[in-house]
């Protein structure tokens, strides 16, 4: 795998307990990957770990394929929001990026383009002038994106970045991250599953500072292997047999009385399209109302599933080992 960001075997320890226990995960260059886990798993530890704002005690850590991150070889290509941002109140919006900007070490060419750029990304062109005390805290969080977006870094990492955010500003920054360009590889940690489902290509779920499942989104989800029908309750009686003859290769569950129906493949090749036209001619056929349709699971239930045995503790520190340069 061309990784953007991978890590093997990393330990991280706050005195006695570990952050991070042996932490493996690689993420794919040009993807929108989603980090997942409870609070404590180890979530923002890993993301600052991996830009040296923390030191590791055990593991490797590569950046773009080029080892630990470096603050000149990464200078402008590798960009970190962290979650609790703050940004002084007393500056101007477009003064503050030229700032940031240029400690990233970007030119001033390069640079003014960018700020024309990800200010109109971030619907704040016209407040460029305006200091930041003046600015909503929707607001606030949309420029610190921008900050993260500037001179199209290479690799950007988002700790919670749609926190506190209402439903309309939540879906502007969507937007916002949907429009990066295709060599840009973004990693997001958050607790709103819902998000990372629509946003992310791919996912892992980490718990006690360990990986416990790492795939593609599709997959996570099972939207090449499940399609599930809601049925108007106390309907007809449904004509299994049928279906089972439609669809010899799948296997077919029950739920809530017969009002819900749920179709699994093994084989992934199977397409939902193909599926609904044999399911929903023989179900309408026979008199059952349909009234929706779901494509595979969603990753909160997938999460909850994966990581039930797992727990979610610290792990203690086992005897002292030697660290890590």
């Amino acid at each position: 795998m061309n990784c953007a960001l991978e890590f093997k075997g990393v330990v991280k320890t706050y005195g006695s307990r570990r952050a991070l226990d042996g932490l493996d995960l690689a993420v794919p260059r040009g993807a929108i990957f989603g980090l997942v886990g409870s609070n404590g798993a180890g979530k923002t530890t890993a993301l600052a770990v991996s830009v040296g704002l923390l030191r590791r005690d055990a593991g490797t850590v590569s950046l773009l394929g080029e080892g630990m991150f470096d603050p000149e070889r990464h200078a402008g290509r590798v960009t970190l929001l962290p979650q609790d941002s703050r940004l002084p109140l007393h500056a101007r919006v477009e003064d503050l990026l030229w700032f940031y900007g240029r400690l990233q070490g970007l030119s001033e060419g390069t640079l003014r383009e960018s700020i024309d750029e990800v200010l109109e990304w971030v619907h704040l062109r016209d407040r460029r002038r305006s200091p930041v005390r003046t600015l909503s805290h929707g607001m606030m969080r949309r420029l610190t994106i921008a900050q993260a977006f500037l001179g199209r870094p290479e690799l950007v990492l988002l700790d919670e970045p749609m926190s506190g955010l209402d439903p309309r500003e939540a879906a502007r920054i969507r937007a916002i991250l949907k429009r990066r360009h295709d060599t840009q590889t973004v990693v997001i940690s958050s607790h709103d599953l819902h998000e990372l489902e629509t946003l992310c290509d791919a996912a892992a779920f980490i718990e006690a500072g360990r990986l416990v499942r790492q795939d593609s989104m599709d997959s996570l989800t099972r939207r090449s292997r499940r399609v599930t029908y809601f049925l108007e309750p106390a309907g007809r009686p449904l004509p299994m047999a049928e279906l089972q003859q439609a669809l010899p290769g799948a296997t077919w569950e029950q739920a809530l009385e017969g009002a819900e129906l749920t179709v699994k493949f093994f084989d992934e090749t199977a397409r939902a399209a193909e599926t609904n036209a044999r399911v929903l001619e023989i179900l309408l056929r026979h008199g059952v109302g349909v009234l929706e349709i779901r494509r595979g699971s969603n990753l909160e239930s997938e999460y909850f599933f994966a990581t039930d045995a797992h727990g979610s503790s610290v792990t203690p520190l086992p005897p002292a080992r030697a660290a890590t340069p």
